[in-house]
């Protein structure tokens, strides 16, 4: 009873970042006619104030909102490229703050494009391997190394996991260093907003902690499915 106790807790505290992220998000999507435009509006203009050449900027599948450096684009979901509210205005303005990081070739984007593919080939070999878990099992038919198997994928999953923190920094930057003072000195946002625009940023600027978190909720998972 204590074991699902603690169980419990631990995965309470593991998707709450997932859960805050989403709620932040949710809470400032609501339309305002006071607001110039689109988020999609804003990121092309965005776009052609800072210069970015080759930048473009599309609509992309529901909570996909990401700047992909190998088309140089900017995807936003349908609510943040159509909608008009301080959700869609704060993430198209992080988004592009990737983009600027990019174009400028800082230092800081090179985190991203170092450890987050390593992060999700780690998180998908573990997943792979676990998966194929039964047909191995069957092959090896030695519990040592059955065993060696079962804790190399939860390794391989649980790096991943720990990749995503390392990107946080390059996160942080495109919040706080490019676009909350793109927005605040551009006046494209109210000063009453400025408070909604930081804690829409700052839950910009965790998603992928919140996905690390919730990956290492998956390996817990999988070790209390293995401990059976």
């Amino acid at each position: 009873m204590l074991l699902l106790i603690i169980a419990a807790v631990l995965a309470l505290l593991v998707y709450l970042p997932s859960f805050w992220v989403r709620q932040v998000m949710n809470k400032h999507s609501q339309e305002l006619s006071d607001l110039p435009g689109s988020g999609g509006e804003l990121a092309k203009h965005l776009v052609k104030r800072y210069q970015l050449h080759g930048i473009k900027v599309e609509e992309t599948q529901p909570f996909r909102d990401h700047f992909d450096p190998a088309a140089q684009t900017v995807r936003l979901s349908p609510d943040n490229f159509n909608g008009r509210s301080l959700t869609a205005v704060a993430i198209a303005a992080h988004e592009v703050g990737h983009a600027i990081q990019f174009h400028r070739q800082e230092k800081i984007f090179e985190l991203r494009k170092r450890y987050l593919p390593k992060a999700l080939l780690l998180s998908r070999i573990g997943v792979g391997i676990m998966l194929a878990f039964p047909i191995i099992a069957v092959v090896l038919r030695s519990p040592p190394a059955v065993g060696a198997v079962i804790g190399l994928s939860l390794l391989l999953q649980l790096a991943g996991a720990l990749s995503y923190l390392i990107i946080l920094p390059e996160e942080w930057d495109a919040s706080f260093n490019k676009a909350l003072p793109i927005l605040i000195e551009g006046e494209y946002i109210k000063a009453e907003h400025i408070p909604a625009i930081r804690s829409i940023l700052r839950a910009a600027a965790l998603t992928y902690f919140a996905a690390a978190m919730a990956n290492v909720l998956n390996v817990g998972r999988w070790f209390m499915i293995l401990r059976r």
